[in-house]
């Protein structure tokens, strides 16, 4: 059983590290606080929106980036993803399909796409999977601001993340 007695409670402006080995649950529970899945038993509750960043970038191989980004944009309401992508350093990737970019290329695309939602709660599975030093950089700091402005981040990782104040919960306190 997965999560035995784990009872989880975050306020604005909080950072949680979500560590444990391979296999573990930690992109199980990721998705369970997404909706994605549903626990075999307890409940989740959020207020606010939320925005995940997982394994898949969600973004349409076959489309220029700056096309992917501008379809995701629209259906947030939002028609602008100049800043998102100078913030992630892929603004001069815009007219290059998906499916040439690099894995840390696609990380940032996704993250470029979150920015657009402007959501107040942030899940990260394995954020700085295919990153390198610039990119890791990147990341840590909207981390920063993000919480630094209120926001919630949730970030499940086996690597080490320099989250702001962050609390650590090692799933394997709750297996059985």
């Amino acid at each position: 059983m997965l999560f035995r007695g784990l009872n989880l409670e975050m306020q604005g402006g909080g950072a949680l590290h979500i560590t444990g080995t391979n296999g573990i649950g930690k992109t199980s529970l990721m998705r369970i606080l997404a909706g994605l899945l549903n626990p075999f038993e307890g409940s989740t509750a959020h207020t606010g929106t939320l925005a995940m960043v997982d394994e898949k970038a969600a973004l349409d191989p076959q489309l220029a980036l700056g096309n992917a980004l501008k379809f995701w944009a629209s259906m947030d309401g939002h028609e602008d993803i100049a800043a998102s992508c100078g913030a992630m350093g892929i603004a001069d990737l815009l007219d290059v399909p998906i499916r040439f970019l690099s894995t840390g290329q696609r990380k940032r695309a996704a993250f470029a796409r979150m920015l657009n939602q402007n959501a107040q709660i942030w899940l990260l599975d394995e954020p700085l999977n295919g990153l390198d030093d610039d990119g890791v950089a990147k990341i840590e700091g909207l981390i920063a601001a993000h919480c630094g402005s209120g926001g919630i981040c949730i970030a499940a990782s086996h690597q080490s993340i320099n989250l702001p104040d962050a609390k650590t919960l090692a799933l394997g306190d709750y297996t059985a």
